[in-house]
């Protein structure tokens, strides 16, 4: 029990990818551990699916204009040295990692040039979401790598998990989502 923490941290210390995969969730420590690797230059390209943001399309219906978060991961990214035209935004206002990697998916089958992506998350989300990038690729025949990089911006490392409320939280609802996928979704990509 005590390495159900440390486990859900898959880091693959990735040496090239032909694209980044920042998926959405919190901005900042992903948008910066993009901007390290981009840097470093692991990977040229830069791909963000858009975000659901629930009723915001009925808030620009209506004349209110907020910025999208996956507007603010790209001007974020630009900010810190990703040019504007390395990065690729993708259509279709996801409200999971699962559909995430969907649309990822039907995007590479365009894209015989990438056959090797580097997924930024957080770190607790890293070992779900490579799980669901491998299923979603495996399921349709393609042969694509897929290399995960916690970013090093959380506060999360997995050690000591037990000993706090936010800890136990997170381990815990990482666990159920992760059972969830197994048991259920998985069949669905």
């Amino acid at each position: 029990m005590r390495n159900a923490g440390t486990w859900l941290v898959k880091n693959d210390l990735p040496k090239h990818a032909d694209a980044m995969v920042i998926l959405m969730g919190n901005i900042p420590d992903r948008v910066l551990q993009a901007a390290d690797l981009y840097n470093s230059g692991i990977a040229g390209r830069v791909i963000i699916v858009e975000e659901s943001m629930g009723a915001f399309k009925k808030l620009e219906e209506r004349g209110a204009h907020i910025i999208s978060n996956t507007t603010q991961a790209r001007n974020a990214a630009v900010s810190l040295g990703i040019p504007a035209d390395s990065i690729r935004i993708l259509p279709g206002y996801a409200r999971s990692t699962q559909q995430e990697a969907t649309i990822i998916r039907e995007y590479l089958k365009t894209q015989p040039d990438i056959d090797t992506i580097t997924l930024v998350t957080s770190a607790d989300h890293t070992r779900r979401a490579s799980m669901i990038f491998e299923k979603a690729f495996q399921k349709q025949g393609m042969n694509v790598v897929v290399q995960s990089s916690p970013s090093k911006y959380t506060s999360y490392t997995g050690i000591g998990w037990w000993k706090n409320k936010e800890g136990i939280q997170t381990v815990l609802m990482e666990y159920i989502k992760m059972f969830n996928f197994l048991l259920f979704e998985k069949r669905t990509l």
